[in-house]
């Protein structure tokens, strides 16, 4: 007897999605992440017909919602985004630096996440150039790309940034490639003080600006002279920055980088049963010695913390600063390469290592026919969605 499979992130939306829905006011966009993902690969979305022009096999599969929390949908857009970064890789080593926000901070970014994200990403980016550029330091122009992440193992609101900085960066001047130290990047302690500054910097800007919204607990600052207050033991406590070992050259970054790029706050191989109004998943306590543990909460609760790390609408998740930016990014690539003496070719990851890293991702490859193995699938026939209504309330909050 073949064991039950186990519920997906969508099985328990279905189940439980319209007594939340009814029993919490919700954002509009919250609304439309939890419709994509129960309605993923399903008749609600539409199908496709394929036909194999080797052996006449017939495949009707239902389309994605391509929602980027959806963890169905992750795994072929990692693919993708690495493909194209495979071109952006120089042959030197690289840093994974993260950058954390410390608890009172994350209240208020609980409540402001659009505008605290910008601020993170401002903070950080604005944080590297800066101390890459310092004459006491490297003294380079350095490019590196950020990717916010907002949760914990146990699904808590935990926003932070993973970037990923190359060991080195272009001279002053731009005629030099100019290599940093083997063993660390930049020190954490400068790091942390400098993030520190501008983060409180903004946020201050920010409020005075009356951007800012305090709800809850926090609706005692509203007023001035108490959000002051609140921020003051701020200014003089430790953040962290944590500034991992280098993980070595391409083909080691574009591996590390699958693991963190298109992540949602949890994949579906975590969720281990449903029960009685119950969700029970696998998490790991980094503070217990890396140990796997399972956590049970009522449902209510799970969908509650899934929803906190939903990205407004429109929000970039990873961003490239530096040489990096979308502006001059072809340009300053070409001089790096030049100033590096390496051909384009010998910049990438060996093509078979990249192409069985990129097939491990999707899978399979999809236009392949699954019965015949010779054939290919070319499609024939699309049918339209079936549209279902959704409960919508408008937050009132």
């Amino acid at each position: 007897m073949s064991a039950a499979p186990t519920p997906e992130l969508a099985d328990i939306f279905r189940e439980y999605g319209p007594a939340y829905r009814q029993a919490h006011p919700m954002l509009p966009y919250h609304h439309h992440v939890m419709d994509d993902i129960e309605t993923c690969r399903t008749p609600a979305r539409g199908s496709v017909v394929e036909w194999c022009d080797h052996c006449q096999y017939t495949h009707t599969y239902y389309r994605s919602c391509r929602d980027r929390h959806c963890p169905k949908c992750q795994g072929l857009a990692r693919a993708k985004w690495l493909q194209q970064r495979q071109a952006e890789l120089l042959p030197t080593e690289y840093f994974h630096v993260v950058f954390t926000l410390p608890e009172p901070i994350t209240a208020i970014a609980f409540y402001n996440r659009e505008i605290l994200y910008n601020i993170l990403f401002q903070a950080t980016a604005e944080t590297l150039l800066t101390i890459a550029s310092d004459t006491q330091r490297l003294a380079v122009a350095t490019g590196f790309f950020a990717v916010l992440h907002t949760w914990g193992q146990n699904l808590h609101f935990h926003p932070h940034l993973h970037c990923v900085v190359p060991a080195g960066g272009l001279s002053a001047d731009h005629e030099r490639w100019i290599r940093g130290n083997r063993k660390f990047l930049f020190p954490v302690k400068v790091l942390s003080a400098l993030f520190r500054r501008l983060f409180l910097a903004a946020l201050e800007k920010a409020y005075a600006a009356g951007k800012l919204h305090c709800f809850g607990d926090l609706a005692p600052l509203c007023d001035p002279a108490a959000f002051a207050r609140y921020l003051t033991p701020l200014k003089f406590s430790k953040w962290v920055v944590y500034a991992k070992a280098p993980f070595g050259g391409p083909q080691h970054v574009l591996q590390y980088l699958g693991r963190y790029t298109h992540r949602v706050a949890i994949s579906n191989r975590r969720i281990l049963a449903t029960e009685n109004g119950l969700v029970s998943f696998e998490w790991k306590d980094y503070r217990d010695g890396n140990q796997s543990k399972v956590m049970t909460l009522p449902a209510d609760d799970f969908i509650r913390r899934f929803l906190q790390h939903v990205v407004p609408s429109g929000l970039q998740r990873i961003r490239y600063y530096g040489f990096l930016a979308n502006c001059h990014r072809k340009v300053k690539l070409a001089l790096c390469r030049q100033l590096l003496s390496t051909t384009a070719s010998e910049l990438l990851p060996q093509s078979a290592v990249c192409h069985d890293f990129l097939a491990t991702l999707v899978k399979a490859n999809l236009s392949l026919c699954p019965m015949c193995g010779k054939g290919t699938l070319n499609r024939v026939t699309l049918l339209p969605p079936f549209h279902r209504p959704v409960p919508f309330r408008q937050d009132s909050s």
